[in-house]
């Protein structure tokens, strides 16, 4: 695994100086550093466009409308398992968006107002 550390490499960033976050979705990390390293670098390279904001006791991923994160992607940046949800539930306290979760995958997604 690489020495990028996310509170290191993430600088926080203000609110007025994110993008408009109104339909972006994804986790909040907080926890086990090689884990979440490894979550957020999963999610970088699916999502280049993904947005880190260190808010100092958590870290904030934000990617536009949808994010994905695969297991596989997780595993081969931590370099052992990643049971899904299990261990993600150890290090997500929140998320932004409606999530969907299988053992292979977890997908944020930004859903308008639903229509009943």
């Amino acid at each position: 695994m690489n020495d990028w550390n996310p509170r290191r490499n993430v600088p926080a960033k203000p609110a007025q100086a994110l993008p408009a976050e109104n339909d972006h979705v994804g986790p909040v990390l907080e926890g086990d550093g090689q884990v979440v390293e490894a979550i957020i670098a999963a999610i970088r390279e699916a999502h280049p466009d993904a947005t880190v904001v260190d808010r100092g006791g958590y870290l904030r991923v934000l990617v536009p409308h949808r994010c994905v994160v695969k297991r596989a992607a997780v595993e081969r940046v931590l370099g052992r398992a990643f049971r899904l949800p299990g261990d993600l539930e150890l290090v997500m306290p929140s998320f932004k968006g409606a999530i969907d979760v299988s053992h292979d995958q977890v997908i944020w997604e930004w859903q308008s107002e639903r229509t009943s």
